[in-house]
């Protein structure tokens, strides 16, 4: 290790290139604690936006015409406006109204970015979920409701789980673009990766030297998970269904 940290020294005596990162233990550790930040919110937008893309899409089957023309319109809303509007929208125009506990706000910069991202997301998945549910043979459906299954239960064990299968080419998708979308977390001051980089490119002057291992460390996050959703593909395939 200690090896390491002199080869990168001497890259930037002999040669200019100031990777502090790998040789100051300060900018270590803030670059780490950012790319920590960034794994969280990515992980919690995640978990968040599928639980809440499933409940849309099953409100949006409802039979009442009210449900039906709020939830799509839920969909349109965070469809068709920008991400970074939406984010300013929660941290700026719907924090100051929440109440304080003992001067402190109920949700700081990191609560506001999984809300704002999560509802973002939440608005997309479902619908790849009602793509996906579109894609479900009804006669499977018909043959639950002769076996006496009820709607929610049609729902949960039988159309979710053959739609999620037929998704996951265009959740892999969504996820990467959740993942590039917690850069806008850095407008609230939220310590992910980009705005941890900022505070060090600042104060060592090698912006073009960080910019290239933020593209790097993005490239290799996304290209993980790329791998994973494509083991999760072929470990849930149907042979037969969906192809």
């Amino acid at each position: 290790m200690h090896y390491f940290e002199n080869w990168f020294k001497w890259l930037y005596q002999t040669h200019g290139i100031k990777l502090s990162i790998f040789y100051d233990s300060y900018d270590r550790t803030r670059f780490f604690k950012g790319l920590v930040t960034t794994l969280e919110l990515s992980a919690y937008c995640l978990v968040l936006s599928l639980i809440l893309g499933a409940l849309i899409v099953l409100l949006l089957g409802s039979r009442s015409i009210i449900v039906k023309r709020c939830t799509n319109g839920f969909v349109q809303f965070f469809r068709n406006t920008p991400p970074l509007v939406q984010l300013y929208f929660f941290y700026f125009a719907i924090g100051p109204l929440l109440p304080k506990i003992d001067g402190t706000p109920i949700l700081g910069s990191m609560g506001w970015a999984v809300v704002s991202l999560s509802l973002l997301e939440a608005a997309f998945v479902a619908e790849i979920f009602r793509a996906g549910i579109e894609a479900v043979p009804k006669a499977m459906t018909e043959a639950a409701k002769s076996l006496g299954y009820t709607r929610l239960q049609i729902f949960r064990l039988i159309v979710l789980p053959l739609a999620v299968r037929i998704t996951i080419p265009a959740m892999t998708n969504n996820v990467v673009n959740l993942v590039k979308a917690t850069t806008l977390a850095y407008a609230i001051a939220v310590p992910e990766l980009l705005y941890m980089s900022s505070q060090i490119w600042s104060e060592q002057t090698n912006v073009t030297e960080m910019m290239i291992a933020i593209l790097i460390t993005y490239l290799i996050i996304i290209s993980f998970v790329t791998l994973a959703m494509h083991l999760l593909e072929k470990r849930l395939r149907v042979p037969g269904f969906g192809q």
